[in-house]
């Protein structure tokens, strides 16, 4: 009786799991966040509001760190993640920025600046 309840309780868990949220892969990038170079980075549009599309494109894969600077060049945000080769098309989410002038900037591993772009966050 022990085993029947086991293996219905891990099928049971099973059928909970939400299978909906799949990662696509990228097939295509959009003109805006094409990056002609083996490595950068780069905005869909450099006036954003509370998210903004982003390409880190790097010409191997590695674990890189990106960092939000304000004016004053001090970093308000920073996030380290792995990526790999060619493009990755990630979100950046701004809302809880006040609005101002900010930096974008992509290190590697060793902080050696791979790239950097400006952006405005509006209202």
């Amino acid at each position: 009786m022990k085993k029947i309840f086991l293996v219905l309780l891990i099928f049971g868990l099973g059928g909970c799991i939400d299978d909906t949220i799949i990662e696509q892969p990228i097939t295509e990038v959009k003109k805006e966040l094409v990056i002609q170079n083996p490595v950068g980075i780069k905005l869909e549009t450099s006036f954003v509001t509370t998210e903004v599309a982003m390409n880190v494109k790097v010409d191997i894969a590695q674990q890189v760190t990106i960092k939000i600077f304000d004016i004053s060049n001090k970093v308000v945000s920073k996030e380290t993640m792995n990526v790999k080769v060619g493009d990755n098309i990630l979100k950046v989410y701004t809302a809880t920025l006040p609005s101002s002038a900010y930096r974008i900037g992509l290190f590697d591993s060793k902080n050696n600046q791979l790239g950097i772009v400006d952006f405005n966050k509006l209202y």
